[in-house]
């Protein structure tokens, strides 16, 4: 007997490489979510320069920023993630996508309009995003997730310990963020920011961490089978998708975009 499979579609933002760890786990990701939790995520990746385009991700069931920043178009990865804030579409960022995440709230929400990414304008007067005094290239730490939030029903622990790749975090502003609706659920050690979510919002989470790099892609890290759920949710009723201006995962990416078991 034929089984019905949950399909969505998603919009993959960034400058696909297969020197980014995370990009080349992508595959193995989306296959593991198909056979295991029979989510087919039929994807798309947009680099940065087309996500600014109108109506670049409008119609996907999910956007995901990836890693790999500093991306070629701050302002394509700025756009798409403004899309799926203000058109309740589920939105994963990672690493770089967490980062510009919250540079596109602190713009476009809290009116802060001259905050900067210190990775794409070190001289910057006002850098919401800066280098970390620690770089976290290549470290494991732990993280303490905030109870009864978003981060802490999908991860289903109060502390989890991650894999990182990155030089940059938030340093400023933070309070002006909480103050206009971000939630800060998870912290370093230290208190240092590493997961923002946005209540009300139908799925919005970013993490500092990648959680493309937990285990051996095998067993997609639970914000990846989360921002799947939502995904499948997002669809239902399947909605007829427009043609896309990005490029399959096919190809460079080899992953299938269908599971069919008998």
């Amino acid at each position: 007997m034929g089984h019905t499979t949950n399909t969505a579609t998603v919009a993959l933002i960034g400058d696909r490489s297969p020197h980014v760890v995370s990009h080349a786990r992508v595959p193995l990701l989306l296959e593991a979510l198909a056979e295991r939790d029979r989510l087919v995520l039929d994807a798309y990746w947009i680099p940065s320069e087309d996500a600014g385009a109108e109506g670049a991700v409008r119609g996907f069931d999910a956007v995901w920023v990836l890693p790999g920043s500093p991306y070629r178009s701050e302002a394509g990865v700025l756009a798409a993630v403004r899309t799926a804030r203000e058109e309740g579409i589920p939105f994963l960022g990672t690493c770089g996508g967490f980062q510009h995440a919250l540079l596109e709230f602190a713009r476009n929400v809290c009116g802060l309009a001259g905050v900067a990414h210190a990775e794409n304008d070190p001289d910057a007067a006002d850098p919401l995003i800066e280098p970390l005094a620690c770089s976290l290239v290549g470290h494991e730490a732990a993280v303490s997730i905030e109870p009864g939030s978003l981060a802490e029903s999908v991860i289903g622990s109060r502390r989890t310990v991650e894999r990182y790749f990155c030089a940059y975090g938030p340093s400023r502003h933070l309070d002006t963020l909480r103050a206009h609706g971000l939630r800060f659920s998870g912290h370093d050690e230290d208190g240092q920011v590493r997961v923002a979510e946005l209540p009300g919002h139908p799925f919005f989470l970013a993490s500092l961490f990648q959680p493309e790099l937990s285990g051996d892609g095998s067993r997609p890290h639970p914000m990846v089978r989360a921002l799947a759920r939502a995904a499948v949710a997002h669809a239902a009723p399947e909605p007829t998708h427009p043609a896309r201006a990005g490029s399959r995962t096919d190809g460079f990416m080899g992953a299938p975009q269908t599971v069919v078991t008998t």
